[in-house]
């Protein structure tokens, strides 16, 4: 090669797949359970340090979960590595508190019930060792501090009796700490003397009044620090912090408000998209997030599967948009469930700020807010069930809101389907891999009849053949069954990269409908590390790599 000719650039080197294991589960169901519905699982987070773990359920309770394999050392767990500090073999959590975050309610003047189940939870920063989240319901958010206090006891009120002698004089003072008992927080009980004992003549000397103590135990204490209600007339579907630290907004249906953490009384509608007359109304809003680094953009979504970038130095009601992502429709595919499917479930924005990854029913597209002509990845979710879109929408599974989520990194995708199954991408291009939590059936999407609590690998790189089949348990090496090779096919590097998830037919062994009552809508990634909680129905499953 002469010296003045370019070397050929070498093709970049596909990352190796992560290997998934299970780690722990909260709330597994034994065979036969049935789940009550006021313990199913509706909301999941990860703070930002991914140290705590948040989950609300339809009873409108919030659970929290730390997690314990780095908190003797601190720091994160690549960092204790690099340090050489010994590591658990995987992350693990434990059961933190939980509290009743909202109560069912009844809306007089609409003649309207108002469910208690928690829509959204969202941490806020870390102050003084407290922790703040925001959580709602379809109508009312409320702001929590969850703090560990001091336990105040309550000394009894008058001298042990059993310093009483029986010629009338007390044995000990008032000052005397022998004996002494409390009541734990306030308690309004304390011990009465012996039905044989009797009150010497002429009474008690002294009398000692109750005395609150502070004791060195502590406890987790949950207190709601502001409501922000009445500004909603429809279902709220998102909540969302700013990267300023002091504002959120909230999204409904028609109108999406900025609110100030300091002020419950009053918002600011900023997105109406509510039409003079509802009959014209045409599409609705369906989701909305924050940008994690400019505080002045926000993205929201619409049921007509499109995303609107708006930036909120414009003017104060965003009427208009500084950028529309919307995928063009093909000619001649238009149905009667078109516009059904295409409804955007879930945005969430990459931790760079650079991509937003959405959910329709059907899809998972990943899109980069330079580039508002189409998504740069489209990965086929639901593909094998548009034959069976007539029985999804008699038994209303075709309204199912499907969440999504991102690697910290960026690098990895993730979202849920039936069956409680989780699909994680390589958004680059390089692996696909299916998860699954339960076992509700006996045969998996690709035509094998295997055990259906497992997860597969499977390498989309253009020479890739790894097709690799795993138990989701704690022992996921336990079992592999190797698939035929699938033949390469070339995907396009610089512009849209469309990946097809399960392509095989709906139906179980015995040729039966799947059961679309089993599902996973949830799930969150952890902010730094390759660890995922999911949930499906009122279990928590964890998985790390």
């Amino acid at each position: 090669m002469n010296g003045g000719d370019e070397a050929a650039e070498a093709p970049p080197v596909p990352p190796q797949p992560l290997e998934w294991k299970f780690s722990q589960v909260f709330g597994e169901r034994t065979a036969g359970e049935e789940v009550q519905e006021v313990d199913i699982i509706s909301a999941i987070e990860f703070d930002r340090s991914g140290d705590h773990l948040a989950t609300g359920d339809r009873g409108g309770r919030v659970v929290l979960f730390e997690r314990t394999d780095t908190k003797d050392h601190g720091g994160s767990r690549r960092d204790l590595e690099r340090m050489g500090y010994p590591i658990s073999r995987h992350p693990e959590f434990r059961y933190k508190t939980e509290f009743q975050s909202h109560e069912p309610e009844f809306d007089y003047l609409k003649s309207l019930e108002i469910e208690e189940k928690i829509n959204k939870i969202r941490w806020c920063q870390t102050t003084n060792g407290a922790l703040f989240l925001l959580s709602t319901n379809d109508k009312t958010i409320k702001y929590w501090k969850v703090q560990e206090k001091k336990v105040k006891k309550i000394s009894e009120m008058n001298v042990d009796p059993s310093k009483a002698i029986g010629n009338g004089s007390i044995a000990s003072s008032s000052n005397s700490s022998i004996g002494k008992q409390y009541l734990a927080n306030g308690g309004d009980k304390y011990d009465l003397p012996s039905n044989d004992f009797s009150i010497p003549p002429g009474g008690f000397p002294s009398l000692r009044l109750p005395v609150v103590v502070t004791c060195d135990e502590t406890s987790l204490m949950a207190s709601c620090r502001r409501v922000y209600a009445h500004a909603h007339d429809y279902h709220i579907n998102s909540i969302s912090n700013n990267s300023d630290g002091e504002t959120f907004i909230s999204a409904d249906d028609l109108r999406i408000n900025l609110w100030n953490l300091e002020i419950s009384n009053q918002s600011f509608n900023i997105v109406d998209v509510k039409p003079a007359n509802m009959e014209d109304l045409t599409e609705v809003i369906t989701s909305a997030e924050f940008h994690p680094g400019h505080c002045n953009t926000l993205a929201y979504s619409s049921s007509k599967g499109s995303i609107r970038l708006i930036d909120l130095r414009q003017s104060a009601l965003c009427d208009s948009h500084a950028k529309l992502f919307e995928e063009t429709e093909a000619p001649g595919s238009r149905s009667f469930f078109t516009e059904i499917i295409a409804s955007i479930s879930d945005i969430k924005f990459a931790r760079d700020g650079r991509h937003i990854l959405s959910r329709d029913y059907m899809t998972l597209k990943l899109w980069d807010i330079n580039m508002d002509s189409g998504p740069v990845a489209t990965f086929q979710v639901h593909e094998h069930l548009r034959p069976k879109l007539c029985d999804l929408y008699e038994n209303d599974s075709i309204f199912d809101k499907f969440e999504c989520c991102l690697s910290g990194d960026g690098l990895r995708v993730a979202t849920g389907s039936y069956r409680s199954v989780v699909f994680f991408v390589l958004t680059s291009g390089h692996c696909i891999i299916v998860i699954e939590t339960t076992i509700p059936c006996a045969l998996v999407w690709y035509f094998f009849h295997v055990p259906s609590n497992l997860f597969r690998v499977f390498g989309c790189n253009l020479e890739s053949t790894e097709a690799t089949t795993l138990e989701a348990s704690k022992n996921p090496m336990r079992r592999q069954v190797q698939t035929p090779s699938r033949p390469s096919r070339s995907l396009s590097s610089i512009t849209r990269v469309v990946r097809r998830g399960a392509e095989g037919p709906g139906v179980d062994a015995n040729g039966n409908s799947f059961d679309f009552s089993t599902k996973l809508l949830h799930l969150a990634w952890h902010p730094t590390e390759n660890s995922i909680a999911c949930a499906a129905a009122n279990s928590l499953y964890m998985y790390y790599a």
